[in-house]
């Protein structure tokens, strides 16, 4: 069997052997958790998928190993025979893969009559998984379960008939479902890691048995290795987009070490995401259309938001994922006003549809930005973006026109916002949305929203904002043009945690009155910045926040 080769919270598996299960933004305190009635579905499939194993493991304590074992087999007495939850083709191949890696954990102390239903219980859901594996989505849950199948296949006996089907299909999912420059169609970089990581599991067990790795496979972890790169901020984090998070710390510098990639040059684009970075300082913008497809129910209307990260600490962010907190976060968070861009009031980028199959996620995003574009131009002395969707000309006859230009040092971010009305057809349906209006001009906002580690203050009588991190750095905001600039209560969305997090986000609100409408704006280190700063405090981010469980 391979060894365990995850990435695991202490504290957190301190917590879950207290009995303390924090699940998709839910919190259920119980030592008997096959007891429960699940509070979201969310939860449900995050319990029977097992992977929180991954944080018990990493106690290296017997009392959480006994925990643990309990739980275990006692899953295997009440639905170990296909009979109740947790049997979606996905949460099974997840199931199997922590059973495969944690066995060592599971069985120790037992003898082989006691670890017999263990094994008996893999084998049914490896028949299974052979069976099922076609129903799962494409994308991660496909992964997911193609993953287990072959972990299954190369690690219990009885079961090699599988190897060379579970083999086959997942090479061939890596040709189908892994773009040319290592993207999948959710655009969601958290799934993305999580497939990386996948991947190189699978690898790692091919290896182990003296097989050649399909060349399929191999080439997929060389795509995505460069792309999940351009998505990395300078803290390690994520962009946070689409659904996803920051991403488990440690998890793709163990992923990369394990899958050996060697460095590839040097990208400033992947995903439908565009990079600048200067200095210690990174941004990232979603620069495409969102997905379409099944992945459509979990999209976001973030049409040219970015995040910003100065060293390692994060200033400007989206919202992020609302789902953890129940359908009017989840909705709220896909918002445009719930990401760093501009919104016209009342509207988003794109339009949100009728859920059909609610289980597996929110409204579609529909009506999406059609004509979408990307122009990088790299100088000497920085470089910028110039960029644009028409997400508005369905509405109002408007394109949303960006320009991002980061010095080298990192040091002064250049904006530049505008709405225009590019083609006559575009001006006269601005001009009735404008008589409708009675014209009193289309309300709009350029929305920034800071980290809730951020400490801003308005300033100059109300025409700059200040904002002090942690690392001792000071950030600087301005603008130019019509509008009123604010400091409004805003919500950081975070996977793990029982309730949204309070932040403050920067507003210009402004209205245009005739067929273009312009606002520039700079966000920069103050002067008395120092070039450097030593920043070695600690949150305690790399084991369980001090106010995880406060809601």
């Amino acid at each position: 069997m391979p060894e365990p080769r995850t990435v695991g919270y202490f504290a957190r598996g301190k917590q879950l052997a207290a009995g303390n299960f924090l699940l998709a933004g839910h919190m259920v305190e119980t030592l008997q958790p096959w007891d429960i009635d699940p509070p979201s579905h969310g939860f449900a499939r995050e319990l029977h998928g097992f992977a929180w194993l991954d944080h018990m493991a990493s106690t290296g304590d017997p009392d959480a190993r006994l925990r643990a074992q309990g739980w275990v087999f006692d899953w295997i007495d009440r639905f170990g025979m296909a009979d109740g939850p947790g049997w979606d083709v996905d949460t099974t191949g997840s199931r199997v893969i922590r059973w495969i890696q944690h066995a060592i954990f599971l069985t120790s102390g037992r003898d082989g009559e006691e670890n017999r239903p263990f094994f008996a219980a893999l084998g049914r859901q490896t028949a299974f998984l052979a069976r099922r594996w076609r129903a799962a989505p494409e994308g991660l849950p496909r992964f997911e379960a193609l993953t287990g199948l072959l972990y299954a296949a190369f690690s219990l006996i009885g079961m090699e008939a599988h190897r060379d089907s579970a083999t086959s299909a997942l090479a061939s999912a890596c040709a189908d479902d892994i773009g040319a420059d290592g993207a999948i169609a959710s655009r969601n970089p958290e799934d993305l890691l999580e497939v990386f990581t996948l991947l190189t599991w699978a690898q790692l067990a091919l290896r182990a048995a003296d097989l050649t790795v399909p060349a399929q496979i191999d080439a997929a972890i060389g795509r995505i290795a460069p792309c999940l790169r351009v998505l990395r901020h300078a803290d390690g984090g994520l962009a946070r987009f689409h659904g996803g998070g920051r991403g488990m710390e440690g998890r793709f510098e163990y992923a990369l070490s394990a899958a050996a990639i060697p460095l590839a040059p040097k990208r400033h684009d992947a995903m439908g995401y565009a990079r600048l970075e200067g200095g210690r300082t990174t941004m990232i913008v979603d620069a495409a259309s969102p997905p379409g497809g099944s992945a459509a129910r979990a999209a976001h209307a973030s049409m040219l938001a970015f995040e910003l990260t100065s060293n390692r600490r994060p200033l400007i962010v989206s919202s992020g994922s609302g789902i953890p907190f129940g359908p009017e976060w989840e909705k709220a968070g896909r918002a445009t006003n719930s990401h760093s861009t501009l919104s016209i009031d009342g509207y988003s980028s794109a339009r949100f549809g009728k859920p059909t199959r609610p289980e597996e996620g929110g409204a579609p995003l529909v009506d999406g930005p059609q004509g979408v574009s990307l122009h990088r131009t790299d100088e000497k002395d920085g470089a910028s973006l110039l960029l644009s969707h028409d997400g508005y000309v369905a509405t109002h006859g408007l394109t949303h026109v960006r320009t991002l230009d980061l010095d080298r040092a990192g040091r002064v971010l250049l904006g530049e916002d505008i709405l225009v009305a590019h083609e006559p057809a575009h001006a006269q349906a601005f001009n009735r949305m404008l008589d409708a209006g009675k014209l009193r001009g289309i309300s709009y906002a350029l929305r920034f929203h800071l980290h809730p580690d951020v400490d801003p203050s308005v300033d100059m009588n109300g025409t700059a904002v200040s904002m002090a991190l942690l690392s001792g750095e000071i950030w600087v905001f301005r603008f130019d043009g019509p509008g009123r600039l604010t400091l409004e209560p805003s919500v950081y969305l975070e996977k793990g945690r029982l309730a949204p997090r309070p932040c403050q986000q920067i507003v210009i609100r402004a209205a245009i009155l005739d067929e273009s409408s312009q606002i520039n704006w700079t966000l920069a280190k103050a002067q008395d910045t120092p070039l450097a700063i030593r920043d070695i405090g600690r949150d305690d981010d790399l084991a369980m926040p001090r106010d995880m469980f406060k809601d």
